[in-house]
């Protein structure tokens, strides 16, 4: 089973951002929307962004403004810049390389803790 891997998750103060990378074997990248998302204890993991790869761009509207999704198409990475961080972004943060059905299953990585607090 291919793992993906977060990394940049930490402390940050209200206000302050951090940067997560995730990065996937090459063949899936290229085929996957890459996706974030972010999970707390007692709810579902819900999707914060994705980005296909011919470009489409979606937000949940709870982050809409405030973090951007970007690829690396060169590194096979996907980022999410996260900026004017607040404390109900604290969670565990995940990475997705979701392909198209005909390809087989999805995957992700063991997921990074993001931490807003004073």
């Amino acid at each position: 089973q291919v793992q993906l891997e977060e990394s940049g998750g930490g402390l940050v103060q209200p206000g302050g951002s951090l940067k997560l990378s995730c990065a996937a074997p090459g063949d899936i990248f290229s085929r996957s929307i890459m996706g974030w998302y972010r999970q707390t204890p007692g709810n579902q993991r819900e999707l914060v962004a994705e980005a296909g790869a011919g470009g489409t761009l979606r937000y949940t509207g709870a982050v809409k403004g405030r973090f951007t999704i970007s690829r690396d198409n060169t590194k096979n990475t996907v980022h999410l810049q996260m900026n004017n961080l607040k404390p109900e972004d604290t969670a565990v943060y995940y990475c997705k390389a979701q392909q198209p059905l005909t390809w087989g299953g999805d995957y992700w990585g063991k997921g990074t803790q993001v931490t807003v607090s004073s």
